[in-house]
């Protein structure tokens, strides 16, 4: 089972090592691993997706708290969250089938970002499902390159009901 954790962490140098380190040390499955900046210049937030069980989960979020360089740890596990991944791909494309490689990128809502004589690149992002289907999709005309930024992941804003906004 996938499971996704996000780890606010101090923005110095080696956290990253230290945390992918710790992971890869007690033998669990990292299916993606994302950091980057957030709204704050000394804090950066990591998305770590694990594979494993639900014990596999608890001793991964146990051992990120226990590392002095991290402030907070959040497991979506029963969080209503939102998760995108980002994907460039070029894709073989004489020009005889061009125009199909273009159909499937706007049914996907991708973009062209690049085209050349044999080949389009498409940026596409969203949830991984998406991603996964439109690699299957492309396949049969060839993927000359493939990189993908891996999941990032946040909470969904609370939602008001109607009962509480006509009581507020």
């Amino acid at each position: 089972m996938k499971h996704v954790i996000t780890a606010l962490v101090q923005n110095t140098p080696g956290v990253l090592a230290h945390v992918s380190g710790m992971i890869a040390a007690r033998g669990f499955n990292i299916d993606s691993l994302v950091v980057g900046r957030t709204e704050e210049p000394e804090l950066s937030r990591m998305t770590v997706v694990v594979v494993g069980d639900d014990q596999t989960l608890e001793q991964v979020r146990k051992q990120l708290e226990k590392i002095v360089t991290i402030v907070r740890v959040r497991d979506f596990k029963e969080i209503d969250y939102v998760e995108r991944d980002l994907m460039l791909v070029r894709v073989s494309a004489a020009p005889e089938k061009r125009a199909e490689v273009v159909e499937l990128a706007n049914l996907f809502r991708g973009r062209i970002v690049d085209v050349a004589r044999q080949s389009l690149t498409v940026e596409l992002s969203g949830p991984e499902a998406k991603l996964e289907a439109f690699i299957d999709m492309v396949r049969p005309y060839g993927i000359r390159e493939l990189a993908r930024t891996g999941i990032i992941a946040v909470q969904r804003g609370e939602q008001r009901n109607k009962k509480s906004e006509q009581e507020g």
